[in-house]
């Protein structure tokens, strides 16, 4: 993310959450990596290095808002057992929707070249979920939102 991003109302706690979303994708995809099979292989591994990477500029993004980087669990509880290439699927699609909604809330908040940032980042989820779902939803980054407002 950028070097002195601006502050305002909540853009700490969306980029907190936004690097405890990466964090829990660099874990994620090591169990996908684990089950897929074939190319997605190699896609979860492509898609591994980046969250990687905007992990650890997330990291930074937070240090120049002024806080310190909230730190990567031990182990992240998954929804579901992953047990098959489909189950490593699924896993990564629903990660990249939760890195989508957090993403979205970071753009909602964030402004100048963080917000275009983010904005990027909510995009690259996006494609990375349709991929691996093999087709995209309406709204990337709010799906998991309508779902729990379409369930109350």
């Amino acid at each position: 993310m950028s070097e002195k991003p601006e502050t305002g109302p909540g853009v700490l706690d969306a980029a907190q959450a936004a690097l405890a979303a990466e964090h829990a994708a660099v874990y994620g995809y090591g169990v996908v990596g684990a089950r897929a099979a074939g190319d997605r292989q190699a896609q979860a591994r492509e898609a591994y290095a980046a969250h990687h990477a905007r992990r650890d500029a997330l990291a930074r993004t937070v240090r120049a808002l002024g806080g310190a980087p909230r730190p990567a669990e031990a182990a992240y509880a998954l929804p579901a057992p992953v047990r098959t290439p489909a189950d490593a699927e699924r896993l990564a699609a629903l990660m990249e929707d939760r890195i989508a909604g957090a993403y979205s809330d970071l753009v909602r908040v964030a402004s100048g070249p963080l917000r275009r940032e983010a904005a990027a980042e909510l995009t690259r989820a996006a494609v990375r979920a349709a991929r691996w779902r093999g087709g995209g939803v309406a709204f990337p980054g709010l799906v998991e939102r309508s779902q729990r407002a379409g369930n109350s």
